[in-house]
């Protein structure tokens, strides 16, 4: 009688059956599950050749399908499931395959870019999103995602900050947190979930100059304190898999830092899951200069921490002859593969390995996940100015202009990274203006001659001018070096201002824009960043009253290039100088470096309005002091004292008011979205303890640190009602 071998008894526990098959494999086929593979129509036959002798760890799924259809989607689940018949049915010991993708900020139903969703400040809202996101991907075959990418950036001009959550390593935590939640949910073998990726690690936004791929000088002080919080977070969470990074910090390369890789993130973090590289990012190696070539790039990703190589073959090429040699040892061998074995016992792969194809057409932009996206697109909008309530605007009664480079434009509401959104299915900003409001909305074309928008806007009661950028100027290689308004935006804006009529600019952007001339002429300014597949009906919501702006920005926006890097957390100087010069004793001063423009940024960080008003009142705490193991609860009364209902985040920052080493000014520890109806009031609470009141000292210890801390409850960064409290030694 044949009996099934251990690992195929899905009643036996996940290590007993890694432990089993992990016996049975031979050399050849444990470094084939460390090797991501890129198929393409030159080595199709080459990759399932390979795939049937050794099996294989993954296979990315790249290239974009903008432009595509329902029934090609069909043909890529039945390709995708072709590749897992030949592994699963063909290989020796049918090992199924990982199917990894870059679903960034949707599948098929795309929402705002990651910049823009931390703007909600609403991690359940975000949560959701990638709950979507996941049960879409999966339909289509997807397992795995290449997000949530958690890089903290504090350089705009850099392509990749619209990926990220921004210059905040709380809020990036809590996004962190609730991507990966989302994505994975509380069983990963659920098949609605699938497999999350924190990238890139570590240290990736600090590139010099905002140039992608560069080099970072980062201490380590700053790297635990700033950098790594968003991966901690991911990691408690119970993120599966991490990317490491292309850059090199502190003079070596992310991948192939065994300090990084394997004694922080897999010692001190205790990441169970495994490690894949960037595109390349092992081979480039190489290109550091840190090795001679590939089989010295082999040795040092692989030593250091790098459990699976994406598209590149170092490993497939040189890790047998690196084993044979003494210079990687097996039992390194047989911890990657055991990490990446566990995750797809974990997915369920080895007793549900096909994808359905009847699944997609029923769940792909399913009106339930249509839904969703509109919410969290006006969630994520951020209203910067409303001179004279100028917002919303009437429906009847008027005539609205709407011009502006962006108005007909689809792919730039997708934004970059959306490798599956359709954009026949995206709707523009004039269709959704004219939607809502087709007695009022008088459009003029996006290519219209600047004189010919002029005098369209001449005959207009209201102007919206609808100004940023295209979904191809952020991303990944798509660096800045001025964080202007693309070339001429600016100067037309400016000649239909002096027209005299009542103007709203409504900007979409990847990232933080010098708005200081915009922001001198528009009556109104509406940053929509790119919000996805219904960003243009979320924008009309927002215009017209629909709904109240609650968005708040999860980045400082400087007032010229010349100021960054601007982050509000900034350490305390020894010498911080006024308007006129003189030493400034203030809490909170931004340090004025420069003769020709304030040193504040134009917008702070967390900043945002509303159509109503909101005050905040009796600020407390429940005890003047507490024991390093103890928790202060800090309360203030939030009313809505305008005429609308609303949404308002209400934001808690702490100051360390003397401390072993050089600490921000103040850091976000907590944040609350609290929905009001005119003159209703509610309390407000936020807890501190340890976790938000201790940081990383030099010897790389988390302490607490007994002494005064400052507390501030606000709407922004620059919060000013607060109050004091100190920790007393136990």
């Amino acid at each position: 009688m044949h009996t099934l071998p251990l690992y195929k008894n899905p009643s036996l526990s996940i290590d007993r059956r890694v432990e089993d098959l992990l016996s049975r494999m031979t050399l050849e086929e444990k470094i084939a599950q460390l090797y991501q593979i890129w198929a393409r129509p030159d080595n199709i036959d080459e990759v399932k050749a390979f795939i049937r002798r050794y099996g294989v760890g993954s296979r990315i799924l790249a290239g974009s399908n903008l432009a595509g259809s329902g029934q090609e989607k069909a043909l890529e689940i039945e390709e995708i499931n072709e590749y897992q018949r030949i592994a699963v049915e063909e290989s020796r010991l049918g090992i199924p395959i990982l199917f990894g993708r870059d679903v960034i900020h949707g599948y098929r139903t795309i929402f705002p870019i990651p910049l823009g969703m931390a703007a909600t400040f609403d991690p359940e809202l975000v949560e959701q999103a990638y709950t979507i996101a996941a049960r879409e991907a999966s339909s289509a075959g997807v397992n795995w995602s290449f997000a949530p990418m958690l890089d903290i950036a504090r350089d705009p001009r850099w392509g990749r900050i619209a990926e990220g959550s921004g210059e905040d390593p709380y809020l990036a935590s809590q996004m962190a947190r609730a991507a990966v939640l989302g994505f994975q949910g509380k069983d990963l073998s659920d098949p609605e979930r699938i497999l999350a990726c924190a990238k890139h690690y570590i240290g990736y936004g600090g590139a010099e100059g905002g140039r992608d791929y560069n080099t970072a000088e980062i201490t380590d002080v700053t790297l635990r304190n700033i950098y790594l919080p968003p991966f901690k977070a991911a990691v408690e969470a119970g993120v599966g898999s991490v990317m490491s990074a292309f850059h090199d910090i502190n003079g070596e390369p992310a991948s192939g830092s065994h300090y990084l890789l394997t004694e922080l993130l897999k010692g001190e973090l205790k990441f169970t899951g495994f490690v894949i590289s960037d595109w390349a990012s092992v081979s480039e190696l190489v290109h550091h200069r840190v090795v001679e070539d590939e089989r010295g790039a082999a040795r040092l990703a692989f030593t250091a921490g790098v459990d699976m190589e994406m598209v590149t073959q170092t490993y497939v090429n040189h890790l047998k002859d690196l084993v044979e040699s003494g210079e990687v040892s097996l039992e390194r061998i047989d911890d990657a593969v055991q990490r990446i074995l566990t995750v797809k016992f974990r997915l369920g792969l080895f007793e549900h390995p096909y994808a359905d194809a009847t699944k997609a057409s029923q769940i792909l932009f399913s009106p339930g996940h249509q839904q969703v996206a509109r919410q969290i697109a006006r969630e994520s909008m951020v209203l910067l100015k409303n001179q004279g309530n100028l917002l919303p605007l009437k429906k009847t009664g008027v005539k609205i202009a709407v011009m502006g480079p962006l108005v007909n434009q689809r792919a730039a509401l997708l934004g970059s990274w959306t490798l599956d959104g359709l954009l026949h299915e995206t709707q523009t900003v004039a269709e959704a203006m004219q939607q809502a409001a087709p007695d009022a909305v008088r459009l003029a074309s996006s290519d219209a001659l600047q004189d010919e928008m002029l005098a369209e806007a001449m005959k207009a009661d209201v102007i919206t001018f609808f100004a940023g950028e295209s979904d191809g100027r952020s991303g990944e290689n798509h660096n800045v070096a001025s964080i202007d308004l693309p070339a001429g935006q600016e100067e037309l804006i400016e000649a239909i201002a002096r027209l005299g009529k009542p103007l709203v600019v409504v900007v979409l952007a990847g990232r933080p824009l010098n708005l200081s001339r915009v922001a001198r002429c528009a009556d109104a300014i509406l940053y929509a960043w790119h919000p996805g597949s219904l960003g243009a009906a979320a924008i009309a919501d927002l215009l017209f009253g629909e709904d109240v702006p609650s968005g708040k920005l999860p980045a400082s926006f400087p007032r010229t290039t010349g100021q960054i890097p601007m982050h509000y957390n900034f350490n305390s100087t020894g010498r911080s100088f006024n308007a006129v010069g003189e030493t400034s004793p203030l809490e909170y001063a931004y340090v004025d470096r420069y003769l020709d423009v304030p040193g504040s940024p134009l917008y702070p960080f967390g900043f945002g309005l509303s159509y109503t008003t909101f005050s905040l009142s009796d600020l407390s705490i429940d005890r003047p002091e507490i024991h390093p193991d103890e928790v202060i609860c800090v309360s203030v009364q939030v009313t809505n004292t305008g005429s609308r209902p609303g949404a308002e985040v209400i934001q808690c920052y702490v100051q360390d008011c003397v401390a072993s080493i050089t600490r921000p000014v103040r850091e976000l520890k907590g944040f609350t979205r609290v929905y009001l109806q005119p003159g209703e009031s509610q309390i407000v609470t936020f807890q501190l303890g340890a976790e938000e009141l201790s940081f990383y000292g030099a010897d790389r210890r988390r302490r607490l640190e007994p002494g005064m801390f400052k507390v501030w409850v606000g709407t922004d960064s620059t919060a000013s009602l607060g109050t004091t409290f100190r920790v007393i030694k136990s």
